[in-house]
């Protein structure tokens, strides 16, 4: 069975039509890739997922529950059982990175300090980030700052971690280590993740589906095999690349609404 289900999402903003019939299903341990040029959207998607934006038809289930329809109260205890890791990380720099790592503990439970800083350890070994705990994010480097944050992610413990472009402005070597983390993590922790990315060479690491959108539709998925082998012109023209293809369609239309909304 689906640990993460995705019914036939429909979303709009105005007239433009964001996201439109998506369809797909997440296994337990496994982990998704979801791909697409800026404009896709991918992060309407996320957003939908992790219950921060309702989809105007369609639904979304996360273990065995519906989460996009219930009142905000109702939603608390689908929320717990997972974690996200945004784009930017979303640490709060005037608190140490233990500090913040502690945050979601200190806010979901009642444990004691002594108990809160065992586990705030525990994660920060899981990252490889022992003896980051005093240091404050501005004194880490850009992929330590992506490690923090998924230390913080999975501070709860959850069963599904969330992904917003976590390779977004490291360099291949911090790349290579937030990628291994990733796969890492899932083997360990018995996780589940649902990844967002334009970056195809991280996708074929990480990903065991992959789901690529164009302009709000799932123009393919399947396994990385599948992915590789497609060929249709779309497709092939996101795996290598070129500036020439059906992708460099736009029209100002959608431009527009790509930079105001941050599709």
């Amino acid at each position: 069975m689906a640990l993460i289900e995705v019914k036939n999402v429909r979303k709009t903003f105005g007239s433009h039509v964001a996201l439109e019939d998506v369809s797909f299903s997440v296994e337990k341990n496994r982990t998704l890739v979801i791909l697409g040029a800026s404009g896709g959207g991918k992060s309407t998607l996320l957003k939908i997922m992790i219950t921060a934006l309702r989809p105007d038809s369609g639904e979304v289930w996360i273990d065995g529950t519906e989460v996009t329809k219930p009142p905000e109260r109702e939603q608390e205890p689908v929320r717990r059982k997972f974690g996200v890791l945004f784009q930017d990380g979303a640490l709060l720099n005037s608190l140490s990175v233990g500090e913040n790592i502690a945050l979601p503990i200190r806010y979901h439970t009642k444990l004691p300090k002594e108990t809160i800083d065992i586990m705030v350890k525990v994660k920060l070994e899981q990252v490889g980030l022992r003896e980051a705990e005093g240091k404050l994010p501005s004194q880490l480097s850009g992929g330590m700052r992506k490690r923090a944050s998924l230390a913080r992610a999975i501070a709860l413990d959850p069963i599904i971690v969330f992904y917003d472009e976590p390779q977004s402005g490291l360099d291949p070597v911090a790349t290579s280590v937030i990628d291994e983390l990733i796969n890492d993590l899932k083997d360990k922790m018995g996780l589940t993740n649902v990844v967002i990315t334009h970056d195809i060479q991280s996708a074929f690491r990480i990903a065991d589906w992959i789901v690529l959108l164009d302009r709000g539709r799932v123009a393919a998925q399947g396994t990385v095999i599948d992915i590789v082998r497609n060929e249709d012109p779309l497709v092939r023209q996101f795996i290598t690349g070129s500036a020439t293809g059906p992708l460099e369609v736009r029209s100002s239309e959608h431009e527009y609404y790509e930079d105001l909304l941050n599709l």
